[in-house]
């Protein structure tokens, strides 16, 4: 039923308005890590600050910390899977991020046939990783996109294109790491949603012009035309926020599907049409809960 229309019953019926939110979302609140979990969960299912008032809480974080300590958890959690730590997680992150434009350059040093067909192969592929939280069906559809959409811009204006997509993975994966530990703090420090999306929206802005800058320095670098290199960049980074955050992939695949247009405007305006999608879907608060592995994704995301 309706979160609305729930809420209403509850407060209809006095006793324990929380009880039946618990029962309903049991399976949510027992696998949360902590309450901002359940808080992004909630309000993925529909329940907003004002629902929240009507189960007497002023916020939906303030619900979702009573749900949390009032969830059961006499059993022992699900062993986590053993993992590195995270230093060594980052270094090796980076690692792969550097791998596609220190590739694309050798082979452009190296005067290797091919060069831009590879670029635009590692550069799509580098989407792969950071995809596999997103939702929706299809499931590889943005992806192949992602490589036509590359791979006929490399076409249409040559391998220094490709090298300077491919260069860009590294800025693009260190941007993409610090939006996602700074909208965690934010969301960390919010007690209403309203809050945590008016400060999420320029942060997000502020990572962006700073990708923009590193995409613009890439084109100077391996000599591609900025106007053309930048915008195509941009848009791959928005994919690759908005599929690693989870959103669905419609959009991200429509956006990418635009950028085939052969037409000069055509990168630029799938490149706003998207950051205009991004500024709605990762405001919410449900884009930055931390996901474990065996989550449905449709749950919490």
């Amino acid at each position: 039923p309706p979160a609305g229309a729930a809420g209403r019953r509850s407060g209809r019926g006095g006793g324990d308005p929380v009880k039946a939110l618990l029962h309903r979302h049991r399976e949510l609140c027992e696998r949360a890590v902590d309450p901002l979990e359940i808080a992004a969960g909630l309000e993925a299912h529909g329940i907003t600050d004002r629902t929240a008032a009507r189960f007497r809480h002023r916020d939906v974080f303030t619900l979702a910390e009573e749900l949390y300590a009032r969830t059961p958890r006499g059993e022992a959690p699900d062993a986590a899977p053993v993992r590195p730590p995270a230093g060594t997680r980052a270094v090796r992150g980076f690692g792969y991020a550097l791998l596609p434009g220190a590739l694309a350059l050798g082979a452009a040093a190296a005067g290797t046939p091919g060069t831009g067909p590879l670029a635009a192969l590692l550069t799509a592929a580098a989407l792969v990783w950071p995809g596999r939280s997103a939702r929706g069906r299809f499931p590889y559809a943005a992806h192949l996109l992602a490589a036509a959409a590359v791979g006929w811009a490399v076409h249409r204006h040559g391998p220094a294109l490709g090298a300077a997509l491919a260069l860009a993975v590294a800025p693009g994966h260190l941007a993409a790491a610090l939006y996602a530990a700074r909208a965690r703090r934010r969301l960390a420090g919010s007690r209403a949603l309203e809050d945590f999306a008016a400060g999420a929206r320029p942060l997000l802005a502020g990572i962006l012009l700073l990708f923009t800058a590193a995409a613009t320095g890439v084109a100077a670098v391996t000599a591609a035309a900025p106007g053309t290199a930048v915008p195509l960049a941009v848009l791959l980074f928005l994919a690759r926020l908005l599929l690693r955050h989870g959103a669905h992939r419609t959009p991200v695949a429509a956006a990418l599907a635009l950028a085939l247009v052969p037409d000069p405007a055509a990168a630029p305006a799938a490149a706003a049409g998207l950051l205009v999608h991004a500024f709605l879907a990762l405001s919410r608060a449900s884009a930055h809960a931390r996901h474990r592995p065996h989550r449905h994704q449709g749950e919490t995301a």
